[in-house]
C-alpha cells in the first residue's frame, strides 16, 4: 500500500510542476520533495526522470478519460446539448492556478517533441483518445444537423487546437479569463455552426 502510495504521489507531483514550471526544470529531486518521499524510493518505482514523465503522461490520460466520461454533459439526450455542455464543461474546468486546469500533455509535448520522442508519444495519445471522445461527440450531432464539407474529425481536431492555444494563450498572459473567453467565442461559432434555431431550445 505505501508503495503505491508514494508513486502516486510521484506521478502526481510530476504532473504538477511540469505544468508549473516545464520539463527541463523540474528536477527529480524537485519531484521527490514536492511528493514527500526519499530518492531512494523514487528510483524503486522509475528507472529515470523519462520513465516517470512517460508514467505521468499515462496516468493522466487514464484520470482524463475518467472525467470526462462521468461529466455531467454526457447525460444530455440531444446531441448540439452534448457538445455544447462540453464546452461548459471545459469552461468550469478553468479555475485556479494554471498549473490546475491547463494540459499536462499539451504543455510537455510543446517542450519535449523533438527531445524525448518517447514523451512525446505518450502525451500524443492522451490527446489522441481524447480527440477520438470529441470526434464521437461531433459525428453525432453531424448525423443529426448535416453541414456540407464538414468531416466530424476535423470539427473535433478544430475544438483541441483552440482550446491547447487557449491554454498557451492563458500562460503567456497569466490571466485564466483568456482561455475563458476563448471557449466562448469557440461555442458560439458552434451555435452558429449548427443554426441559430438551436439556441431557442438549448439555451447556455
Amino acid at each position: 500500500m505505501a508503495e503505491t502510495s508514494s508513486r502516486s504521489r510521484l506521478i502526481a507531483a510530476t504532473i504538477d510542476l511540469v505544468r508549473s514550471n516545464g520539463y527541463a526544470s523540474t528536477r527529480v529531486d524537485d519531484v521527490c520533495a514536492a511528493a514527500g518521499v526519499t530518492k531512494g524510493s523514487f528510483f524503486h518505482h522509475f528507472e529515470s526522470k523519462e520513465d516517470l514523465a512517460i508514467a505521468a503522461a499515462h496516468a493522466w490520460n487514464d484520470n482524463a478519460v475518467r472525467l470526462f466520461a462521468d461529466a455531467p454533459y454526457m447525460a444530455e439526450t440531444d446531441p448540439l446539448a452534448r457538445l455544447l455542455g462540453y464546452l461548459r464543461f471545459r469552461r468550469q474546468l478553468v479555475a485556479g492556478d494554471l498549473r490546475e486546469w491547463t494540459c499536462y500533455a499539451g504543455t510537455t509535448i510543446q517542450e519535449v517533441h523533438e527531445s524525448h520522442p518517447a514523451i512525446r508519444e505518450a502525451c500524443t495519445r492522451s490527446i489522441t483518445v481524447h480527440l477520438a471522445h470529441l470526434t464521437t461527440l461531433a459525428e453525432q450531432v453531424l448525423a443529426e444537423r448535416p453541414v456540407p464539407r464538414l468531416r466530424a474529425q476535423s470539427l473535433a481536431t478544430h475544438i483541441q487546437v483552440v482550446l491547447q492555444g487557449a491554454f498557451v494563450m492563458a500562460k503567456a498572459a497569466q490571466d485564466a479569463q483568456v482561455a475563458v473567453e476563448s471557449i466562448d467565442h469557440l461555442t458560439r461559432y458552434i451555435e452558429m455552426l449548427f443554426s441559430r434555431s438551436t439556441l431557442k431550445k438549448h439555451p447556455r
